[in-house]
């Protein structure tokens, strides 16, 4: 106790030496610390996008831009898939659902995505988790929306507000389809993958607001509200004309061509089979990915990132130590007759040895702890930009094992580091005594 206490009042001789030492070391702890915290929550975030579907189908690109533009609504593809195409491979034996996906338009920058109904019952991220409404239900009508979380909660939406969708993607929107006014009629529960930046209309209302059966639309609407006022009173007619509006989403046709698809099987062994026909598929140049191989090929492609990352900051943290060497062993001159003045007082050689070996582990220990917390204060800062620009969301927890084990190697090489002066200082004591001249 007594040498530590000593250690820390030798260190507040020499507070500004020290200081910045401790802030160079706090610095690279956060760095290290952040790379290592974005890499593992990064990789959780693109798993837990999408489970359970076994193929996705779309215009032939590579594997990896066709995952990214479908699931994760990065980039987008160049070409789309014919309906007519999509209508025969959702037909084939062992096909259990189809999820169409219709991607293009945006509203204030985020994604809109036309779908169906089975995209609710049957769409699942993380372990199989589906998809659950924190406020109201499904899209019925044509023109009515249901917003991701995030959509919700950043724009202020609530269920009865009027959305208008933009042509074009992100911040380059094209046009707005002012005319067409979409109804907040859902909002779905946080999920932490891209479905919570994400609006979902009906893949008919893509059509309807491009103008392929928007008059169309209108003369339906039209005729549906004549027909129920001149019958107001009729209890029959009121249940059909319901029935009618509840089936409004399918009355428009379909469109030209969507994105992409999702299909999940009754077997494996019809996902290899269909995959290999599609990716033969004469009609049209088409691709089948199973997001889990593509997932898997995404990260192989990115581990050289990972690699050269961690090594950047396991340089940062040797830099570090190197510094706090050098001041140490720069300040050993000037503290030769503070040694040897403890030698006097019946300090032994090895008692200067473990006083410099303790500073430097106070040095590094203190650097870790003011590093630990820059790196909380980063990731609060930073969390809601990952999530909203990259789509990585930060699991702001305790440190894991592996993190603990990163620190344990820094306070070690802290030491190890801290061994050279305490050395140096060991040598010096017994040599100069109380003969030192200065």
């Amino acid at each position: 106790m007594l040498l530590i206490k000593l250690a820390t009042k030798s260190l507040l001789n020499r507070k500004a030496s020290a200081l910045l030492t401790l802030f160079t070391i706090a610095i690279s702890v956060m760095l290290l610390m952040s790379i290592e915290r974005v890499r593992v929550d990064a990789k959780s975030s693109f798993s837990n996008t999408i489970s359970g579907t076994d193929l996705i189908v779309g215009a032939r690109t590579g594997d990896i831009q066709l995952l990214l533009s479908s699931v994760f609504r990065i980039g987008h593809a160049n070409n789309g898939v014919s309906w007519k195409s999509y209508q025969y491979i959702t037909e084939q034996r062992g096909v259990k659902w189809a999820i169409p996906m219709s991607l293009g338009d945006s509203h204030k920058g985020l994604a809109v995505l036309g779908t169906n109904k089975d995209y609710f019952e049957h769409y699942r991220f993380a372990k199989k988790q589906s998809l659950s409404f924190s406020q109201g239900h499904e899209f019925n009508h044509l023109f009515e929306v249901v917003l991701g979380a995030e959509v919700a909660s950043s724009l202020g939406y609530q269920l009865g507000d009027e959305v208008v969708i933009a042509h074009g993607m992100g911040n380059t929107s094209f046009h707005n389809h002012d005319d067409n006014p979409f109804k907040v009629v859902g909002i779905l529960n946080p999920t932490g993958t891209p479905v919570d930046k994400t609006l979902h209309i009906p893949l008919a209302a893509i059509e309807a607001i491009h103008g392929g059966h928007a008059h169309q639309h209108e003369a339906v609407q039209a005729d549906a509200n004549d027909h129920d006022h001149d019958h107001d009173h009729d209890h029959d007619h009121d249940h059909d004309h319901d029935h009618d509006q509840h089936d409004d989403v399918d009355l428009i046709g379909t469109p030209k061509q969507i994105t992409a698809f999702l299909l999940g099987f009754d077997s494996p062994l019809y996902t290899l089979q269909v995959r290999r026909n599609i990716n033969q598929y004469k009609d049209e140049a088409l691709l089948a990915i199973m997001p889990g191989v593509t997932l898997r090929e995404l990260w192989e492609m990115l581990s050289i990132v990972e690699k050269i990352l961690l090594l950047f900051s396991i340089v940062v943290v040797l830099i570090s130590l190197l510094g706090m060497l050098t001041s140490l062993l720069s300040s050993l001159n000037q503290r030769r007759r503070e040694l040897a003045i403890l030698r006097s007082v019946g300090a032994r050689p090895w008692h200067i040895f473990t006083l410099i070996s303790v500073e430097s582990l106070l040095i590094t220990g203190l650097g870790c702890i003011v590093g630990i917390a820059l790196f909380y204060a980063l990731m609060l800062l930073g969390a809601d930009y990952l999530q909203s620009h990259a789509g990585i969301s930060l699991n702001i927890a305790l440190l894991s094992s592996y993190e603990l084990m990163l620190l344990a190697a820094i306070m070690v090489a802290g030491f190890i580091v801290g061994l050279i002066p305490a050395t140096r200082a060991y040598f010096y004591s017994l040599a100069d005594g109380m003969s030192i001249k200065i």
